[in-house]
């Protein structure tokens, strides 16, 4: 799909790496530029101990196909590489921070004149405006907490959770994606290229939006409660006989609780004026709630299945990590790949979140790069001889094949 794409990728852990990792995987030539320290993510902790058998999954994710270079940009002959790769790409992605960008000559500007028809995306923390532009922002910060996501998720009376590892990243690489898309199909019209800035304090807000809109338009907003009291308590978690939990949504139709009272063989109940409208389960929540859990711990969460999907109705099991890896719908909706190392061998891993049909499906590219892989092979391409490239290896510029010194 996006063949004959270049892509110059100068950034570090997820945010931006994820959306790079996705254009590569639809089939763009994406260069990852690492500086001589490396991408901190390539060693981050694994819960294995025979960690180097493994390789590092998380690096693997979003950096799989890239070809990866070193090139040490807080020098001007490093900045100069770097200009001469972006001449003829079509996405510079980053996530330093704008003030670094500006200092060291590298900021849309002036990559602009460079190339016009370049897209540049700037990733970011909280954005390319304001006083906090700079401020340095992973997505536990500024996307869970900054953004409001921790406090509105958290049921009242909890204390705030961590986010999971890259949660936000991700959600923050796939917006990238999006406003990356959106401008190469704008400069097919015109020519010319764009700005693209995202940043994780937005996209958490974003995320949120549907409450924030209720949030700005009557000036409140109500708490996440616990399941025994929520506003909607049909809309819940419930657990079955043999100890598996499930969710259960209804419609949002009036029909919603009779429906639900015949299955479940509370007939008597379908029009209990208590249960009967909205308004009244949610005053009568926690008596509701009772009610459907003794009924719930009756049966099998196997069983439950079976009733819900012969009625039609709305609900999932709620499965942790090791049951969606071999879920059978999971793999069906083709959520999982197989990638293959240099070696020959394989791994699974995660699928880009998108699939096309008719015609060559997204699929992982080649294997993880290790840093500096590609360097010389790269800089080649650009017209470098043999004597510059040594001459920049010799200056500490550039480094090829070498091991990172994070």
């Amino acid at each position: 799909m996006l063949k004959g794409v270049k892509v110059i990728e100068m950034a570090t852990y997820v945010a931006a790496p994820s959306a790079g990792g996705i254009m590569r995987d639809w089939g763009a030539d994406v260069i990852k530029i690492e500086s001589p320290r490396g991408d901190p993510w390539r060693v981050f902790p694994t819960p294995v101990k025979d960690a180097a058998s493994f390789g590092n999954p998380l690096f693997d994710l979003d950096n799989r196909g890239k070809r990866a270079i070193c090139i040490d940009t807080s020098t001007p002959e490093g900045v100069d590489v770097l200009k001469r790769l972006v001449r003829d790409a079509d996405v510079f992605i980053t996530n330093t921070r704008p003030g670094a960008l500006e200092r060291a000559g590298l900021d849309y500007e002036a990559l602009k004149k460079e190339n016009p028809r370049l897209i540049y995306s700037s990733v970011s923390g909280y954005g390319m405006v304001g006083e906090e532009r700079d401020r340095p922002g992973f997505d536990m910060a500024a996307f869970w907490a900054r953004a409001g996501t921790c406090r509105t998720m958290t049921p009242e009376g909890a204390n705030p959770f961590p986010l999971r590892t890259a949660a936000g990243d991700h959600v923050t690489g796939l917006t990238t994606l999006g406003g990356i898309m959106g401008a190469l199909y704008e400069r097919e019209k015109t020519g010319r290229g764009r700005l693209v800035e995202t940043s994780l304090l937005r996209t958490g807000i974003y995320m949120m939006s549907s409450d924030y809109a209720m949030q700005l338009r009557f000036g409140k907003l109500a708490p996440t409660p616990p399941r025994e009291r929520t506003i909607s308590p049909l809309t819940n978690f419930f657990q079955a006989g043999d100890g598996h939990w499930f969710a259960y949504l209804p419609r949002q139709t009036k029909r919603d609780w009779p429906e639900l009272a015949n299955v479940l063989g509370l007939e008597h109940l379908a029009e209990d004026e208590r249960f009967s409208t909205p308004l009244g389960r949610r005053k009568n929540a926690v008596e509701l709630v009772g009610i459907l859990d003794a009924v719930f711990a009756k049966k099998t969460l196997e069983q439950w299945g079976k009733i819900f999907d012969d009625a039609d109705l709305v609900w999932a099991p709620v499965q942790t990590a090791a049951q969606v890896v071999v879920d059978p719908q999971a793999h069906a909706a083709g959520a999982f790949v197989e990638v293959t190392r240099s070696s020959g061998e394989t791994y699974k891993s995660v699928a880009t979140p998108v699939r096309f049909h008719d015609g060559e499906d997204a699929q992982p590219r080649g294997d993880t790069p290790a840093f500096g892989q590609h360097t010389v092979e790269v800089l080649r391409e650009y017209g470098y001889n043999e004597d510059e490239i040594e001459a920049l290896s010799n200056k500490n510029i550039i480094a090829s094949g070498r091991k990172a010194a994070v």
